[in-house]
């Protein structure tokens, strides 16, 4: 007999060990247990409904149960699961790979299959680091160092963790394999050059040109998110600071790798955001919403002038070596496929979907508590803090993120804060009507949370 939700809960708190979660209070705080999906709706083991309003960490596109992926897998389980790609291929491999080349942005023609949005950005430091020792003669080998953002999250892999650090504990690892420097952030709410907000994006590229023209002749690679810090807090770029940074790392001779797992994929409103401001880098790292959020998979675009660097005689030692045993998986594959399909029935659609929201979550910005209101797309972050006028934030201990939270549920949504910011990060597919609901049901949380903030 299948286990009862009371089993099932008992055999949780026995034997699971969740990603990112304090385990002294996990139960206290009613998780949720899924047992199904259905459009853009979580239905738990008791038959409850909640708008998946975190689109199951950012990642499901179309919603669940979509027929067209579906149907795609089904047909794919009928030929083959599984087959390598280490020097081989497969049909629905090559075909996604021809699929990504000709919607990406110019110039990025190959493409590098990997299992998660971590590990797409592991592959391209690992590439960006090869590449200078093996392009020209390998007479740029000097350079060795990579510039990122502050509060930048580009994933747990230990490459992706040594140049991110949203946290404490994230910049223990800065640093750990490969050189690592920083460069403020545009965090114009709280501005790490102490400036006003008009004036914060400016300076914070003007300073990230500055390390980039400073240390130039031995950087490798400047790695940042597209479109807004996402793990950091969902924190927009000011207009035209990824075009500023993009010409400043082609006038150093450093590649250029921009990370859109978190705002590729449609999430910015347009297929990649780095399209937005018309910028084309050398490495594209993209997961998370790849597949409709079904299966694992993700994917590092490169130019022909990278991929030249790692061409030459067995003997040489020039391949890249680096792989999975599921890169490229023909179900995840096949996912993406008819994924990419829906994207292009979708994206004319996305533009105003994501001003809905724009307009939909500047409602809370009268709240006490609402410190910022951050939109971009179809993500939004809400700052909450405990003085409006200093911007003194609520005591860490309180989780007042996640008891906000926790009453949206109230509300049949369900959400999942970074810290005390409540992340908006729907479906693609979301409707106006569930965009309504979305930001009551976090209207209801913050009011009844966080009645004590001062306005």
């Amino acid at each position: 007999m299948e286990p009862t939700p009371e089993e099932l809960r008992a055999f949780d708190d026995a034997h699971l060990w969740h990603p990112f979660t304090p385990h002294s209070v996990y139960r206290a705080e009613d998780p949720l247990l899924v047992e199904s999906g259905e459009g853009n709706w979580l239905i738990d083991v008791d038959g409850n409904r909640y708008l998946d309003g975190v689109a199951s960490l950012w990642c499901n596109a179309f919603g669940h149960r979509r027929p067209e992926i579906d149907a795609a897998i089904r047909d794919q389980l009928g030929k083959i699961a599984h087959a390598t790609l280490l020097g081989h291929a497969h049909v629905p491999a090559v075909k996604l790979a021809k699929r990504l080349a000709g919607i990406a942005p110019e110039g990025l023609t190959r493409v590098f299959f990997s299992d998660d949005g971590s590990t797409a950005v592991e592959v391209s430091l690992k590439i960006a680091w090869q590449f200078f020792r093996q392009a020209d003669g390998g007479r740029e080998a000097r350079r060795t160092k990579f510039l990122a953002l502050g509060g930048a999250y580009h994933g747990d892999t230990v490459g992706a963790v040594s140049v991110g650090g949203i946290d404490t504990f994230h910049e223990r690892f800065r640093g750990l394999l490969f050189p690592v420097l920083r460069a403020p952030g545009p965090y114009c709410y709280r501005c790490p050059l102490g400036l006003e907000r008009a004036t914060c994006g400016i300076a914070c590229l003007a300073e990230v040109e500055k390390t980039i023209a400073r240390e130039g002749p031995e950087l490798a690679a400047v790695v940042l998110e597209a479109g807004f810090l996402g793990a950091a807090g969902i924190i927009p770029h000011p207009e035209g600071f990824l075009r500023g940074v993009a010409r400043a790392t082609r006038a150093a001779g450093a590649l250029l790798v921009i990370d859109e797992v978190a705002a590729g994929m449609g999430r910015s409103g347009a297929m990649f955001a780095c399209g937005r401001e018309g910028v084309a880098p050398d490495l594209l790292c993209l997961g998370k919403g790849i597949t409709g959020g079904y299966l694992p998979l993700a994917a590092t675009l490169a130019t022909e002038r990278v991929f030249a660097a790692f061409l030459g005689p067995p003997s040489e030692g020039r391949t890249f070596f680096h792989g999975h045993t599921y890169t490229g998986n023909p179900l995840a594959a096949a996912a993406a496929l008819a994924a990419l399909d829906l994207f292009e029935r979708e994206l004319p659609g996305l533009p105003a979907k994501a001003a809905y929201l724009g307009a939909a979550v500047r409602r809370l910005a009268d709240l006490p508590a609402a410190g910022d209101v951050r939109h971009y797309g179809l993500a939004a972050g809400i700052e909450l803090v405990a003085d409006r006028g200093t911007k003194r934030s609520f005591p860490p201990g309180e989780r007042r993120g996640m008891r906000v939270c926790l009453r949206a549920r109230e509300k049949g949504v369900f959400l999942r804060p970074l810290g005390d910011v409540i992340v908006l990060m729907p479906p693609l597919s979301i409707t106006p009507g569930e965009i309504d609901l979305l930001v009551a049901a976090v209207s209801h949380g913050i009011r009844t949370e966080c009645g004590d903030a001062v306005a």
